[in-house]
């Protein structure tokens, strides 16, 4: 079956940095578009980014510039690398095989001095 599983997230200081990491299973990796999402509390879940099969990214406006998507396929893992953090920026973090809407359980960041 699917399984996505998010890791990396924790306690930063504004200006600072995380790597988050998914790690998948079951299912050929390679062949799929992979996002993560963030939800703030008492906000909607917000798109953050997207990765293509051949490694395209596109990211959501309040990330352009900071964030950056990558993935690895002979791990079957796509990462989230996050710079300048914002207290803004602060929310449980999900990954997302968009085909199907497989969703990982989250990983909470939070980002405060």
């Amino acid at each position: 079956q699917v399984q996505l599983v998010e890791s990396g997230g924790g306690l930063v200081q504004p200006g600072g940095s995380l790597r988050l990491s998914c790690a998948t299973s079951g299912f050929m990796f390679s062949s799929y578009v992979m996002d993560w999402y963030r939800q703030a509390p008492g906000k909607q879940r917000e798109f953050v980014a997207s990765i293509s099969s051949n490694g395209n990214p596109t990211y959501g406006g309040s990330v352009k510039g900071r964030f950056t998507i990558s993935r690895d396929n002979a791990k079957n893992t796509v990462y989230l690398t996050m710079n300048s953090l914002k207290p803004e920026d602060t929310a449980v973090y999900y990954c997302r095989r968009p085909s199907g809407m497989y969703w990982g359980q989250g990983t909470q960041v939070t980002v405060s001095s």
